[in-house]
């Protein structure tokens, strides 16, 4: 995956390789920003597939994630056969047809028209209700869903299905127990530095390693929130953009904002001995 920019350590490969090769979700759990959504662009990218992306939010349904009805087109449909004097309760059975059938993410990629099989992001899990976690009970166990005016739909090949959770709330058992699992943890400091070298390779050796250094510091602090991966990439873009070449004490102060997202946070790593971090920093 390093040729796709993706750093992956030997146990996240073959969890990866297990997912593919038994054709079983991916469950995949860890701090925002560490790199579990990326993971399903990188394997659609990788296999030349389509991604579809399901972004999860509280409230989440079915016409928004499996298929939705085109009212307006079934309307228009009954008023021009009523137009042509034709018996529309015998007719209007053809509105409940794939021609009038809008379909979601979910839908898309179980698809039997699908040549190859498409990777599909559920994104952010946790932030859903537990009702649409046990909608998917179905979809994840035999790759199929029922529409009750036209029947069940099934994949030919299932889709390679990648499921993300920031761990807000804890998934239920049953939908664990139909995927495999992976915890994906903050990068080590080394890392943290190869992922940065492959996603930013014109970055300056120095001020990679300083940013890496810094963030990794910044990681055993007690904040709100600890900055991830994608966190780093955002400050050391910001600071090439400002055509950076190391870590000065005003740059890093003024572009904080790209790093961390919480105004408490900024404050709390603005009112440590910040000199003295970036002394120890720049000393590496």
């Amino acid at each position: 995956m390093f040729a796709h920019s993706y750093i992956a350590d030997r146990s996240l490969a073959t969890a990866i390789y297990l997912a593919l090769k038994q054709r079983k979700p991916l469950l995949l759990e860890g701090e925002p920003g560490v790199g579990k959504t990326e993971i399903a662009k990188v394997l659609s990218s990788l296999l030349n597939t389509r991604l579809l992306r399901l972004q999860c939010y509280e409230g989440i349904d079915i016409s928004t994630a499996v298929y939705e009805w085109n009212y307006t087109r079934q309307m228009l449909h009954i008023r021009m056969l009523e137009g042509r004097g034709l018996n529309t309760q015998m007719e209007t059975k053809e509105i409940f047809g794939p021609d009038f059938l809008m379909q979601r993410p979910l839908l898309q990629a179980i698809d039997p028209s699908n040549l190859t099989p498409p990777v599909l992001l559920i994104d952010e899990l946790d932030r859903s209700d537990e009702e649409f976690e046990a909608y998917l009970l179905e979809l994840l166990s035999d790759f199929q869903i029922t529409i009750p005016e036209i029947g069940t739909i099934q994949a030919k090949e299932p889709p390679i299905v990648i499921i993300t959770s920031n761990r807000t709330r804890e998934i239920h058992d049953a939908l664990r127990r139909r995927c495999l699992y992976y915890w994906i943890d903050f990068p080590s400091l080394e890392k943290e530095y190869q992922i940065v070298l492959a996603r930013l390779p014109e970055a300056p050796e120095q001020l990679a390693r300083q940013v890496c250094q810094f963030v990794h510091t910044l990681r055993s602090i007690e904040l709100y929130k600890a900055p991830g991966v994608s966190e780093t990439l955002d400050w050391l873009s910001s600071l090439l953009a400002l055509k950076q070449s190391e870590l000065v004490d005003e740059t890093v102060r003024d572009t904080l904002g790209s790093l961390l997202k919480y105004q408490d946070d900024i404050l709390k790593v603005g009112g440590v001995d910040l000199h003295k971090l970036l002394q120890k920093t720049r000393g590496i």
